[in-house]
C-alpha cells in the first residue's frame, strides 16, 4: 500500500480560509457505495434516522499560539528577547509541549512572560520541543490563555491569513468543554443550536466523548509504505455513560456515526475487543484499508489532505477506489476543503434517501 495511491490534485481555490455562515450552511455530500447526493450540513436531518446516535468529540481547543519575552541580566544590562511559542501537548506532569522560535534564545530555567499574569518556565527540552511549566492552571490559566493567546490555526489556513477574534468564535464547535486540544475537531464546526435541537427532534441521539486534537495531526506520512507510518499519539476518554449508550444504540439497531475523524478514532480505540467499553489513555490508532471497525458505522466528516492519515481512514471506511470517486466529485463540483471547508456524510452500507 503506497503514499502514492492516496494522492490526488487539489486545486489551491478550493483551500477555504473562512467558514460558512451560519455553520450549517455548508454543503455537504452524501456519499454510499453506488450513489453520490449533492446536499447540504442543514440536510442531515433527513438523512439520518430516528435512534441513530451522533458521537460528538467535546473537546475544546485552547489559544496555542502565545508571544512573550525572556528576561536575562547581562553585562550590558537587563536584555530581553521575543520568544514565540506553539503549545503542543497537555503532560501528564501539568506541563505543555511546546515549539519555542527562536529555542536557542532560552535556557533550563528561565521565564518567557506573556502577560502580566501569565509566564512558563522552561523546565525540559527533548526532541527539539520545549516543555513549559505555566505558573497557572485549571480555570485561572484557560482565562489568562484566552486573554493573550491567538487560535492555532492550520498550517494551510495560517499560510493565507493570520488568526483573528473572529477565528476564536469559528474554530471552536459549540459543545466545546474540556481544555486541551491545539486543533479543532472540525467536522463538529458545521453544527448550531438549531440543527442540533432539528435532530433531537427527529429522534437522533448524542453521545460525548473526549479527544485532545494534537499538532501531530498535521504532521505528513513520509514513508512510502503507509503500514510503516508512525501515528502520533493523542490523550481520549470514553465515559462508561458514553460506551454503554454505544452499545445500546447498536443493540437497538441504530447506527453510530462519529461526526469527525478524531471521534472515530477514539471510539474504535475503545472497541479493540469487539464492542465500546470505558477507555482512557493515549491512542496512537491507525486506520487504514483493511482495517476492521467494530463501533462506527458511517461517518461525518471533512474533506481532507492528499497524502494525510485521515484519507486512509475513510478509504477504510468506503474503500480507496470509491473515495477516489468522492474526491473527484467534490473537486469538480467546487466543494471547499479541509478544516473551515465544507462536509461529506460517509454511508458505506448505503441503503439510505432523505426522508423529510
Amino acid at each position: 500500500m503506497k503514499l502514492s495511491d492516496f494522492d490526488f490534485d487539489l486545486p489551491e481555490d478550493l483551500i477555504a480560509t473562512r467558514p460558512a455562515s451560519p455553520r450549517s450552511a455548508a454543503r455537504m455530500l452524501v456519499a454510499q457505495p453506488d450513489v453520490l447526493s449533492d446536499a447540504g450540513v442543514s440536510d442531515l436531518v433527513d438523512w439520518l434516522r430516528p435512534g441513530d446516535r451522533l458521537v460528538l468529540n467535546d473537546t475544546k481547543v485552547i489559544p496555542a499560539r502565545l508571544s512573550g519575552l525572556r528576561h536575562r541580566d547581562t553585562a550590558q544590562g537587563r536584555m530581553a528577547a521575543k520568544i514565540e511559542v506553539t503549545l503542543l501537548d497537555p503532560k501528564s506532569d501539568g506541563s505543555w509541549s511546546a515549539l519555542l522560535k527562536p529555542l536557542k534564545k532560552i535556557k533550563l530555567g528561565e521565564t518567557v512572560v506573556f502577560s502580566e499574569v501569565l509566564s512558563a518556565e522552561l523546565v525540559a527540552v527533548e526532541d527539539g520541543q520545549g516543555h513549559l511549566r505555566f505558573n497557572l492552571s485549571g480555570d485561572d490559566f484557560d482565562a489568562a490563555l484566552n486573554q493573550s493567546g491567538a487560535m492555532p490555526l492550520p498550517p494551510y489556513i495560517a499560510a493565507k491569513r493570520a488568526a483573528d477574534a473572529q477565528d476564536k468564535q469559528d474554530y471552536q464547535t459549540v459543545w466545546a468543554r474540556n481544555s486541551g486540544a491545539v486543533a479543532a475537531p472540525t467536522a463538529s464546526l458545521h453544527f448550531d443550536r438549531p440543527l442540533l435541537e432539528a435532530l433531537a427532534q427527529k429522534g437522533i441521539q448524542f453521545s460525548h466523548v473526549t479527544l485532545h486534537v494534537g499538532a501531530g495531526t498535521f504532521l505528513p506520512v513520509k514513508v512510502e509504505d503507509v503500514t510503516s507510518h508512525k501515528m502520533h499519539a493523542e490523550w481520549g476518554r470514553v465515559t462508561a455513560e458514553a460506551a454503554a449508550e454505544i452499545r445500546a444504540t447498536k443493540a437497538a439497531g441504530g447506527r453510530v456515526i462519529p461526526v469527525g475523524t478524531t471521534a472515530l478514532r477514539l471510539i474504535e480505540s475503545a472497541a479493540r475487543s469487539g464492542e465500546v467499553e470505558p477507555w482512557e489513555g493515549d491512542t496512537d490508532i491507525f486506520i487504514y484499508p483493511g482495517f476492521r471497525f467494530y463501533a462506527a458505522d458511517a461517518l461525518m466528516t471533512n474533506f481532507h489532505l492528499p497524502k494525510s492519515t485521515l484519507l486512509m481512514l475513510i478509504s477504510a471506511l468506503m474503500g480507496q477506489d470509491r473515495v477516489r470517486e468522492i474526491y473527484a466529485h467534490a473537486v469538480k463540483e467546487g466543494y471547499r476543503f479541509f478544516s473551515y471547508g465544507d462536509a461529506s456524510l460517509l454511508l458505506p452500507h448505503g441503503t439510505n434517501t432523505p426522508q423529510k
